[in-house]
């Protein structure tokens, strides 16, 4: 019989919503003064808008709307005019991981934004050079029952971050978020914002009914074509959607809604001819992880090779097509390291795959998740961790970011 190991520990300080960031992430500082030569972007990391959200339905152009909002926020709504899906309430795994809707670290008032002081921390303690924001609740617009409210939520969050957020930090970058319920909307804010140079790109909320290939989004298509950014589609969950009513876990509906979007957009865009028609339009599909792409990649071309008279405008195989689009690495599926490596060679990873932290959601990924994968040569990672985003969104490779010994210091309690 073996004797108890009396071993020396230290207890942790417990992480509630007051801690700091730059505390929380202090592992993965450490880990980054190992990568204090590579050029670091993460192309999806979140602002949780509602804790802002007195800022935003104030800059809603409908006056309309905008007092439905403020009345709502005044009889106690944080979350006025938005449709939030019951998963929302489980994504802090019954209170064992703290969800970032109500981050309540401090922050010096005279420093900026609020939200900007904290997304500088996150890139200061992972070694970012740049971050690029999404919005959070606002990601289940799709399924909005007024087309109206999709509208003017996006017009508002659009002037707030552009205005407010990105001018605070050239370190910070942002996607145009679109309300694709309405195409018209589309046009007029691509049009509105094309040349802003902290808007590096475009994004749809990939969960919603609408089919990509209508004919009613192939001006937008042809402008964002026009402008050379590419466009992203950002998955997300719907637990009310009659499929997912099936399920009675959270864990089953967050397993797989996110893909399930991203399947149906993606077959729907290269069965109808899209690459073809907007051949430099760029598409980058963002937190669906990846396993999902061999296997639409063997299931299009199984079905393709035996009807391909349904897809003529086609000149090449749908998995062609898949391994010239673009993909976020989160959330990275690494519990089976064979199939792993598989699917990075089958989308050509080295050149294809860009890296997402998906901070501060409760599965995100930090740097080393792409710097601890063994299979991968040294430009490989260098590629995915910041290269592939310099040339997809036109980035100047510079370092842009404190040293990690520096970031560290700030922290003197951090052991």
């Amino acid at each position: 019989m073996h004797e108890p190991v009396n071993r020396p520990f230290r207890e942790l300080q417990e992480i509630t919503l007051q801690t700091d960031t730059r505390d929380i992430l202090s592992h993965e500082t450490k880990r980054a003064i190992d990568r204090e030569d590579y050029f670091l972007v993460d192309i999806d990391a979140h602002v949780s808008e509602t804790q802002f959200w007195p800022e935003i339905i104030g800059s809603i152009d409908n006056e309309v709307i905008r007092q439905w909002g403020q009345a709502g926020m005044e009889r106690g709504s944080s979350a006025a005019l938005l449709n939030l899906s019951a998963g929302t309430n489980y994504q802090d795994v019954y209170g064992r991981i703290l969800h970032q809707s109500a981050l309540r670290q401090a922050v010096d008032p005279a420093a900026g934004h609020r939200f900007t002081q904290m997304a500088r921390r996150s890139m200061d303690a992972m070694g970012l050079d740049y971050q690029v924001v999404f919005p959070t609740p606002m990601l289940l617009l799709g399924m909005h029952p007024q087309d109206e409210v999709e509208v003017a939520l996006a017009g508002a969050y659009n002037r707030w971050v552009s205005e407010r957020i990105l001018p605070e930090d050239p370190r910070l970058k942002g996607l145009l978020f679109l309300p694709f319920n309405t195409p018209e909307a589309c046009e007029e804010l691509v049009q509105k914002y094309a040349g802003d140079p902290n808007i590096i790109g475009f994004t749809i909320a990939s969960t919603r009914n609408k089919p990509v290939h209508h004919n009613a989004y192939m001006k937008l298509y042809a402008m964002i074509e026009e402008t050379g950014k590419p466009l992203a589609f950002h998955s997300g969950f719907n637990w009310d959607d009659p499929s997912f009513r099936q399920l009675n876990r959270f864990i089953s509906m967050h397993s797989i809604s996110f893909v399930h979007w991203s399947l149906i957009h993606m077959t729907n865009w290269i069965i109808n001819g899209l690459p073809e028609r907007f051949p430099k339009l760029k598409l980058i599909w963002v937190e669906s992880g990846l396993a999902w792409i061999p296997f639409l990649m063997q299931r299009l071309d199984h079905e393709y090779l035996m009807r391909s008279c349904e897809a003529p405008l086609l000149k090449k195989l749908p998995s062609d097509y898949m391994r010239d689009m673009y993909y976020a690495t989160q959330p990275m599926e690494r519990s089976n390291p064979r199939l792993l490596q598989a699917t990075f060679e089958a989308v050509n990873a080295e050149t294809q795959f860009l890296f997402a932290s998906d901070w501060p959601h409760w599965d995100f990924d930090p740097p080393s998740a792409i710097t601890d994968i063994p299979f991968l040569s040294e430009q490989a990672k260098r590629n995915i961790l910041g290269l592939n985003a310099a040339r997809l969104f036109n980035l100047e490779v510079k370092k842009m970011r404190p040293k990690a010994a520096d970031a560290l210091s700030t922290r003197p309690g951090v052991s």
